[in-house]
């Protein structure tokens, strides 16, 4: 039997060295599609830190406009009713009333803050009246309180046309904060549901500060004859839904009276009705 060539290759092994090869072929392609994916992954890795840095620097960024915005709208306020030396206190103390207001309500976490950040522009359109009118000790003339009633379509027209959410809201307020729930308060005479929600919170943690406030024109109410207006008021001047959340929650504002400040108590004995607020009242 004759030797065989040393060149020729059995079938079986040439079949197993190419099964081999294919086999290192096949490893070394996905070798390198491994080292691909491990430095596209080490990539995305850094890609994420980036991002998150950016996305923090946004949010920053996002805080601090937010800060200056609602800054230069609380002086702007200020520098409208700058005159009145409890005009800060009464901003503060009306605003946060208004909140719980709208919070007790469950309005939605956006509208909550909106009106606590909106509810301080309510009277910014008394820059627009005059010192001898917005100062006066004693009751307004027929003339004078027509005068002041224009405070709301100033106020709304300093804010009109704004696409900034809160100033949209500030404009509902300035408009609709002393219309009444029966109709018949001013400028619109809207009732009832046509009133903003906005506008009807205000109304009534507006009013409540006013009351137990010290004006040029009075001494401030006593706690209990201004929630007794404000309970006779109720489907009148103000929607009953909101009188009775107030009443429901009278803890939570008086404790927002006494951290922001206040005049010094007074009994119902020293009480005195002026005549400015039994008609600007009705």
């Amino acid at each position: 039997m004759p030797d065989k060539d040393p060149r020729q290759t059995d079938p079986q092994s040439e079949q197993i060295r190419k099964y081999a090869e294919d086999l290192a072929t096949v490893y070394k392609s996905e070798k390198a599609k491994r080292d691909e994916l491990t430095k596209v992954y080490a990539q995305m890795q850094e890609y994420a830190k980036s991002l998150a840095a950016s996305v923090k620097e946004v949010k920053e960024a996002n805080k601090n406009l937010e800060h200056a915005y609602l800054d230069t709208i609380q002086r702007l306020v200020m520098a409208a009713e700058y005159k009145d030396e409890d005009t800060g206190d009464h901003i503060l103390r009306m605003s946060r009333y208004s909140a719980l207001i709208a919070e007790k309500m469950n309005l939605s976490d956006a509208m909550v803050k909106s009106i606590l950040f909106a509810a301080p522009m309510h009277d910014i359109g008394k820059i627009g009246i005059a010192d001898s009118i917005l100062l006066k000790p004693g009751k307004l003339t027929k003339e004078e309180f027509d005068t002041m009633k224009t405070h709301t379509t100033i106020g709304a027209h300093i804010l009109a046309n704004s696409t900034a959410e809160v100033l949209n809201i500030s404009q509902q307020i300035a408009i609709s904060h002393h219309e009444k729930w029966n109709g018949t308060g001013y400028p619109q005479g809207h009732a009832g549901e046509k009133i903003p929600m906005a506008g009807r919170i205000v109304c009534l943690a507006d009013v409540f500060d006013a009351l137990t406030s010290k004006r040029p024109y009075k001494d401030p109410y006593p706690v209990e004859v201004a929630l007794d207006i404000i309970k006779k008021e109720r489907g009148e001047q103000f929607e009953p839904r909101v009188v009775d959340i107030f009443l429901a929650n009278i803890d939570g504002i008086l404790a927002i009276k006494e951290e922001i400040g206040e005049a010094g108590d007074i009994s119902l004995a020293d009480f005195i009705w002026s005549e400015r607020d039994r008609e600007e009242s009705t």
